[in-house]
């Protein structure tokens, strides 16, 4: 080989190896620019969640006050305690009939706390009272879980219905401290700051915010560790034993986030109907709940509010088109018909209907790809 051979073989050697080196990790605009990555949320953004959002803020501006405060504030409110089971049902396979006992204890603890219209009630102030009303039920809801965890599908239902069932009868039949049938009236927010939250629009404003801190909070707490582990329970609590994972303390743990999400929801409610009874508690609401979560659909966060919300206008306006004691039969077939045409829901019947809206556009759009394999398959 001569010299100069030997220079091209070098030169092309080194310019072959320095193609052949790692180009390293790829830099992201955002990493390039650490300014923008505090905006990489705004991605997650689609043009549904803006139009939901400006329809929640804007819907007290547009409807009446009664709208406002009967159908739009108590659909969040049930909501949020329909959240409670949803989150323990549909990702922790744990299906609750406790959850508005759980509410409603919330709510005695903040009537016999705080002020009302009945002279049991101790007087103390509403900031004093408050964390009372959302750190009893919690403890008891994980008293309830502790109980309930151990058992799987009928046998949880069984016992959280007893449970309901007996603090309905202990309210009832109790006058030193739940004052019986006759229950605590007048049991209303506090005006603070010279803002009356009894009025519809900052009653609007305090459930939306509750709301979307509930929605928020279990749609995130889904997609942690702890999240994951109890949809992995759900599926397969025997598997997930044997990898280490202790299914009483997720199953526990499940259901104090679940209480504290209703202790919140049976504040609301409180307030919202200003007085709290143990027809609060009794059995037809204990099946409302569910009744609520199932219309929704179990499968996502937004499901309880959507059943809520549904349950709600059939609740106002079924009077208007049957009589006032036999509205339930509407709200009765109404669920039936949803249960029977799609299981999962409202959710369910959306997920239908886009469904099917993509595959009426499928076909003209696929429709060249599909000529042109079948000319490549022609001889």
């Amino acid at each position: 080989m001569s010299a100069a051979q030997w220079r091209r073989a070098m030169n092309s050697g080194a310019t072959a190896a320095v193609r052949r080196l790692p180009s390293g990790p790829k830099t992201t605009r955002e990493e390039a620019r650490p300014d923008l990555q505090p905006l990489r949320w705004l991605r997650l953004i689609r043009p549904r969640h803006a139009i939901v959002a400006a329809f929640v803020v804007l819907f007290p501006f547009i409807a009446s006050p009664f709208v406002t405060f009967q159908i739009g504030a108590q659909a969040l409110a049930l909501g949020l305690i329909a959240l409670s089971l949803t989150f323990l049902g549909g990702y922790g396979g744990m299906v609750s009939l406790a959850q508005m006992t759980v509410a409603g204890i919330a709510g005695y603890t903040l009537a016999i706390l705080g002020s009302s219209g009945t002279a049991l009630s101790l007087g103390w102030p509403w900031w004093v009272v408050l964390p009372f009303a959302l750190a009893i039920p919690t403890g008891v809801a994980v008293l309830i879980g502790w109980l309930s965890a151990r058992t799987e599908g009928i046998y949880t239902i069984m016992i959280t219905l007893a449970i309901g069932v007996a603090f309905y009868y202990l309210a009832l039949q109790n006058y030193d401290i739940f004052n019986g049938f006759q229950g605590f009236q007048r049991v209303v927010p506090p005006v603070v700051a010279g803002l009356d939250w009894r009025a519809p629009l900052p009653f609007y404003g305090l459930t939306l915010f509750c709301a979307l801190a509930g929605y928020f909070f279990v749609k995130h707490l889904v997609r942690t560790p702890f999240g994951i582990a109890l949809q992995g329970i759900r599926d397969n609590p025997r598997r997930m034993n044997a990898l280490g994972y202790n299914v009483v303390a997720h199953r526990v743990a499940a259901h104090a986030v679940a209480g504290f999400v209703a202790a919140v929801g049976g504040v609301l409610m409180v307030w919202y109907n200003g007085l709290i009874t143990p027809g609060s508690v009794s059995t037809s609401w204990l099946i409302n709940i569910l009744v609520i979560a199932v219309l929704g659909g179990m499968r996502h966060p937004i499901g309880p509010f959507l059943g809520a919300i549904a349950f709600v206008l059939l609740q106002t306006f079924a009077i208007d088109l049957i009589d006032r004691e036999r509205f339930n039969l509407v709200i009765g077939g109404v669920f039936l018909a949803i249960v029977l045409f799609s299981p999962d829901g409202l959710l369910g019947l959306w997920s239908r209907l886009r469904a099917r809206l993509l595959a009426g556009r499928a076909p003209s759009a696929m429709r060249p790809l599909h000529r042109d394999n079948n000319r490549r398959r022609q001889p």
